[in-house]
């Protein structure tokens, strides 16, 4: 993305934003509660109309693609609220996304249904199970599950380790560090650095709506020990 800005009414939440995720690579956006991430996000997935700059996905310009168009352009995103739906299945979940990235992808399918489901073994144990009964790790899962069944090259995940246990967002890290070694893009907003260093090669940090620092590959434990840059950026 390039000089992105958007915005809720009369407020200017980002300002002109840049970032990029290259090829099968993993990038962090990190911030404090308030810097901008999630509203980033909901820009980039067609929530919020951006008010300025682009948005290039392989070539395609999708400033202004529907999030139900995304997957036709390798994209999937699993918001921090999930958007589930709770009263069906975790079956019937994972059906609509697979219908739609067969719609999308065609014979192109890079995940099938067997793999994406031995990936989560509790959530292919609850497949019957209505969502809205999950505990929220697992339904955590299910919203990577379905992502994945929309057969993207790029995932964006907003805060996945929010509010879950610690021995399940150890099995969610687990995953993604698999998805990784398949060449999935990455970009991972997450205002646990501890987290985001551990599975990103490098990250923007971004502070009332804009980038103002960037950690390059292989500066991530220069950055965590450097307390003023810390608690400056992050609180």
């Amino acid at each position: 993305m390039t000089s992105l800005s958007a915005g809720y009414g009369a407020l200017t939440v980002l300002r002109d934003v840049s970032l990029k995720v290259g090829d099968g690579e993993a990038v962090a956006l990190v911030g404090a509660n308030g810097a901008g991430k999630t509203t980033l996000v909901r820009t980039v997935c067609g929530l919020l109309r951006a008010r300025g700059g682009r948005i290039v996905k392989n070539g395609s310009d999708i400033t202004a693609t529907p999030a139900h168009d995304l997957a036709q352009h390798g994209l999937a995103v699993v918001l921090e609220n999930r958007r589930l739906f709770g009263e069906l299945s975790v079956r019937e979940n994972l059906i609509l996304a697979e219908t739609v990235g067969r719609k999308a992808r065609g014979a192109d399918m890079r995940f099938s249904w067997d793999e994406v489901t031995a990936l989560f073994p509790v959530v292919k144990e609850r497949m019957a199970s209505p969502v809205e009964l999950l505990s929220g790790g697992q339904q955590q899962m299910v919203a990577i599950a379905r992502a994945l069944l929309l057969q993207p090259d790029l995932l964006i995940m907003d805060e996945p380790s929010t509010g879950l246990a610690p021995k399940v967002v150890k099995d969610i890290l687990l995953v993604i560090k698999a998805l990784r070694e398949r060449g999935m893009g990455l970009l991972l907003i997450e205002q646990n650095v501890g987290i985001a260093s551990e599975i990103t090669d490098r990250a923007y940090v971004m502070s009332v709506g804009s980038i103002v620092h960037e950690i390059g590959p292989g500066e991530w434990q220069s950055f965590l020990t450097d307390e003023r840059l810390v608690r400056a950026y992050l609180g």
